[in-house]
């Protein structure tokens, strides 16, 4: 028995299980709604076995268009099978073969599906998957950290489909990284070139498009955490202002000055929670000493805690609320961060918040937020509070006036 025992997890384990503690939240988040990728969910439900008649028949097409053959991929993911599995955190229960089969008609499917969306070349068998909402739910399935192939495996397989394109610099054949950034072109809001981009898997290059400001990719980490920072209502009150930074293109570019917070506007949409539940489990599992999203998440977590705390964010575009309801967006924020371990913080985010707790407490901050709200917040309210003003210190010279008056009698 002891004999069989070996480490589950190598150096190459990239693609987790999302921990049951995390998972038991929201389970629909981390789980594909249509199609099946890699082996944790291979036939692990009804409502993805659809999918796979039309899984083959885009491997079928995607072979019929490349410069190689089906054995040269078949000995290819033979050799590489051992390195496969060690790619996952579980052992995985299926034989060599079965994992044959389902690398090599998941990677023909991924393949031809990208190379259509780049082309926009479908053929009249692609009317069922150019439906609207199934389109998304495949794009969603792809970013699953619990729906993955190692990238490794399918860079090697496409280049061995077109051996002859890096042979000239005028070839016009793409490379897959180019193709994967195509297709996920949505996601890459920091507009982060293709050009050496190393990613381990899909959800890992969601995160990478996150991690493109400067301050984030060399920013230090602090053992520090930070125990309270006011919610959104508590800061405005105190004479915090929010800003849309629309100076910048990376989400997690967070800056505090002169009283106010500057946030890059951020998109509630159906699929927040599903995004952003994955890319906090990734870090969770692959990134602890490196959880930026789960910095941000753990700011959002603390500015938004009730409805009115969205509403605020919302009427200053930082916020742009297309579900609808407040409370539903505010319950978002508040679950995302639940169970979750947090070894360090960003340094810069741990400073900020510091910096927005002191400006909280100082007593003349309040005071002239008090007076702005109450004396000034309309254009009418501010020129009758100026002249109530007026008429009171004329009202006080005239009385210093009489009373000098009287004196000098």
């Amino acid at each position: 028995m002891l004999e069989g025992a070996e480490a589950p997890e190598t150096d190459e384990c990239c693609i987790y299980k999302v921990p049951f503690d995390i998972r038991k939240l929201n389970e629909d988040a981390y789980t594909p709604r249509v199609v099946s990728i890699g082996p944790f969910h291979h036939k692990g439900h009804p409502r993805l076995l659809n999918m796979e008649r039309h899984k083959r028949i885009y491997c079928k097409a995607f072979l019929k268009r490349t410069q190689t053959s089906l054995d040269t991929w078949i000995r290819h993911i033979e050799g590489e099978e051992s390195k496969f599995r060690g790619c996952y955190s579980d052992s995985l229960e299926f034989t060599k073969e079965e994992l044959v089969k389902i690398i090599f008609v998941d990677s023909g499917f991924i393949f031809e599906l990208f190379w259509s969306t780049y082309y926009d070349e479908w053929s009249g068998n692609d009317s069922f998957l150019l439906k609207p909402w199934l389109t998304t739910n495949i794009r969603l399935d792809l970013l699953l950290l619990e729906n993955q192939l190692p990238y490794f495996m399918l860079e090697d397989l496409f280049n061995l489909s077109y051996p002859s394109r890096s042979a000239s610099s005028n070839n016009k054949i793409p490379s897959f990284i180019e193709l994967t950034f195509d297709y996920f072109a949505y996601y890459n809001r920091s507009n982060l070139l293709f050009h050496n981009v190393s990613i381990r898997h899909f959800t890992d290059l969601i995160r990478t498009f996150h991690l493109q400001h400067p301050k984030q990719r060399r920013s230090l980490r602090t053992d520090e955490s930070v125990i309270h920072l006011h919610s959104a209502t508590e800061l405005l009150e105190a004479g915090v202002r929010f800003k849309d930074n629309k100076r910048s293109n990376c989400l997690l570019d967070l800056k505090f000055s002169g009283g106010v917070l500057e946030i890059p506007q951020l998109k509630v949409e159906d699929w927040t929670e599903l995004l952003f539940r994955n890319l906090v489990a990734l870090e969770q599992c692959h990134y602890p000493y490196e959880s930026y999203i789960t910095d941000y998440v753990a700011i959002l977590d603390f500015l938004v805690n009730t409805g009115r705390d969205v509403d605020i964010l919302v009427q200053k575009r930082v916020l742009v609320n297309w579900l609808g309801d407040s409370d539903s967006v505010a319950d978002l924020f508040n679950g995302l961060w639940k169970n979750i371990t947090h070894l360090n913080f960003n340094d810069s985010y741990f400073r900020m918040c510091q910096d927005m707790n002191a400006f909280y407490r100082d007593p003349w901050h309040k005071m002239k937020s008090t007076l702005r709200r109450d004396y000034c917040s309309s254009p009418w309210q501010t020129a009758a509070t100026i002249a109530g003003i007026v008429l009171l210190i004329l009202s006080l010279v005239q009385t210093v006036c009489s009373i000098l008056q009287v004196i000098q009698q």
